[in-house]
């Protein structure tokens, strides 16, 4: 099924001078203007193309990807502000509309917002909302505790950062947990800490457990071996220093250190670590 707002892999029916015509299935002809293609396309090629309707409500593809398509949350940013809504640059030539209805609060020229990208049901117009909330998945949860997940940051809190889970659902990052700088609409990985009984979800960022502790253990001995076989590193080092270096927390540093020390792999010194030698 060919789908408007996504990418769709079609075959070239006719080569033009100035594009070439898709096989749009359901949708019928469709005519990428050769401007919009990535590469010389001939009869019968396939090619992944973007959908979309142009200013004139005409249906046209491209192999240009967008900053989003329909179903994805993102972080775009108002390039104008129009009687009819406000307009997002989302990568493509023809700006993506938020209607006026399905804006959270007014948006302002040069101002940035996550949105959620979808096709309106009555108009069949790729549009966005800002009102993202009605658009998570509040259903029941596929998600387990320590499950590696992919994190959209959307606000800062007094608890932390609010941020969408698998763009499906909410969960929180908490400020105390946090080691690094984030900022909204950055993505990254993360992992779910915590499935609180009311559905709430706890994240972290780094491996929760002991999976995590064995984890930062590896990257010590391949620091400790790229290193000459010492770093100068302590468990009294700054916080900051032990994140910069391994992207973990101290607490989790100080655990990986004295596992590896009851294992007699490192000796701690007063100044760094250093790998023991094995015969």
């Amino acid at each position: 099924m060919t789908e408007t707002g996504k990418f769709n892999r079609l075959k070239v029916i006719n080569k033009l001078d100035a594009g070439v015509l898709l096989d749009g299935e359901e949708l019928g002809e469709l005519f990428m203007p050769r401007s919009f293609s990535s590469a010389d396309y001939n009869t019968g090629d396939t090619v992944d193309v973007f959908i979309f309707y142009d200013s004139d409500g005409k249906l046209l593809a491209t192999t240009k990807r967008p900053y989003a398509v329909v179903g994805d949350f993102a972080l775009l940013k108002v390039v104008s502000v129009t009687p009819v809504g406000a307009f997002l640059d989302w990568g493509l030539k023809k700006d993506l509309l938020v209607p006026f209805g399905e804006q959270k609060e007014s948006m302002a020229e040069g101002r940035s917002y996550i949105v959620y990208v979808y096709r309106d049901e009555r108009t069949k117009r790729i549009v966005a909302s800002s009102k993202i909330g009605r658009f998570l998945d509040n259903g029941p949860l596929e998600l387990l505790e320590g499950q590696r997940v992919e994190l959209l940051i959307c606000s800062q809190t007094e608890l932390g950062y609010k941020a969408i889970i698998n763009n499906s659902r909410w969960g929180i990052l908490y400020k105390n947990e946090i080691f690094q700088s984030l900022r909204k609409g950055q993505q990254l990985p993360g992992f779910i800490k915590k499935i609180r009984d009311d559905g709430k979800i706890d994240l972290c960022l780094q491996k929760p457990g002991i999976e995590r502790v064995t984890d930062m253990s590896d990257r010590i001995i391949d620091a400790l071996k790229a290193g000459g076989g010492f770093i100068s590193i302590t468990d009294k080092s700054p916080a900051e220093m032990i994140y910069k270096m391994f992207g973990a927390s101290k607490k989790t540093y100080k655990k990986a250190i004295g596992a590896l020390y009851k294992k007699k792999l490192i000796d701690i010194e007063s100044d760094g670590i250093r790998l023991i030698k094995t015969s």
